[in-house]
């Protein structure tokens, strides 16, 4: 039995959870060089008569999605930096797409080491704050698919009923 209606909805699902967290990852402003958007994708695994969507994105996505709690502050995430800050290099692409120009006491503007070193600090004690860009849409979307799968398995259901009678009225035809 083919199962065409659920096959839609399962995809349905998929493309409402990709675009919505896409959408928000934009809105949110938490995409400054769009590899996170652009890894945001969901596959639909089939095997016999079961569906599978696992969505897939890059590693630091779940840290912009759940949050990081800082050593001083805490925002409810179940990551957390304990002893280790981010790393100052992995912010320099960061820093310089987003433009930041800061300075120093004296007015002079900082290193981008310094920038690099005073971010890495600052995003240590602070943490991250929840954005739930992924979260938020996904749980949405999964509250509405029980109706939606149980409207297209029906209608599954009931085109493969109607080929069986179809067939059955067929053979005593002849």
């Amino acid at each position: 039995m083919r199962w065409v209606k659920l096959q839609a909805a399962v995809q349905t699902f998929r493309d409402t959870v990709v675009q919505e967290s896409k959408a928000n990852l934009k809105n949110l402003k938490k995409s400054a060089t769009g590899e996170l958007y652009n890894s945001i994708q969901g596959i639909i695994n089939e095997s016999g008569d079961e569906m599978e969507v696992i969505f897939e994105m890059l590693d630091y996505g779940k840290f912009q999605d759940q949050g990081v709690d800082g050593k001083r502050v805490k925002h409810g995430s179940p990551f957390s930096y304990k002893q280790k800050a981010p790393p100052p290099s992995a912010l320099d692409k960061w820093i310089v797409i987003r433009g930041l120009a800061p300075r120093d006491k004296k007015g002079r503007f900082m290193t981008r080491k310094q920038q690099q070193f005073a971010l890495s600090r600052f995003i240590f004690n602070n943490g991250i704050k929840r954005s739930l860009f992924f979260t938020a849409p996904f749980e949405k979307a999964q509250k509405e698919a029980g109706k939606l799968f149980a409207i297209a398995l029906t209608k599954d259901v009931s085109v493969y009923m109607e080929d069986v009678v179809r067939k059955s009225n067929r053979k005593r035809k002849k």
